[in-house]
């Protein structure tokens, strides 16, 4: 039911070799009206080869290393390009801080409470699940957005 936010699990494109996976993001970002800059390659990479819901701050750290001339400013506007265009959800569990997902379909979060690590949850197996993931309106209210969100004491910190 639960997966981990595994770094090292990685969607298929990614499987098939880097430089299909580039050239596929590359076009994921053009059929999407955004210009596949370097630096905006980079950053939708490292969001779809990391699992591990991301920082802005952890992208820019890691992504520093490879590109000593970006600058925050470029990750901040690409990841609310990336948003705004559907590619990621931003994530807001706590006030404090904001978590990037570059896995767009209908799933939960669990958050553990005591190491922090953000889990996805796979909502298919509960009776409900497929009916949000559907639903359009509620109470006669327009749906724009959908989020799930569970705090608790993952698996591992309970042994």
């Amino acid at each position: 039911m639960a997966r981990p936010a595994n770094p090292t699990r990685r969607p298929n494109i990614v499987q098939t070799g880097f430089i299909f996976m580039e050239t596929n993001l590359k076009n994921i970002l053009i059929r999407n009206g955004i210009s596949p800059s370097y630096h905006r390659l980079k950053i939708f990479e490292f969001l779809v080869g990391n699992r591990s819901h991301p920082t802005a701050d952890i992208i820019y750290s890691e992504i520093i290393r490879q590109i000593p001339t970006l600058s925050k400013t470029t990750v901040y506007n690409t990841l609310k390009t990336l948003a705004e265009k559907g590619l990621l959800s931003p994530l807001t569990i706590e006030d404090t801080e904001v978590r990037y997902d570059a896995d767009i379909s209908f799933h939960g979060h669990f958050k553990c409470q005591s190491c922090g690590t953000l889990y996805d949850i796979d909502l298919g197996p509960f009776k409900t699940g497929k009916k949000l993931a559907e639903a359009k309106k509620i109470d006669g209210h327009l749906i724009t957005e959908k989020q799930v969100y569970f705090k608790g004491i993952c698996r591992k910190c309970l042994k």
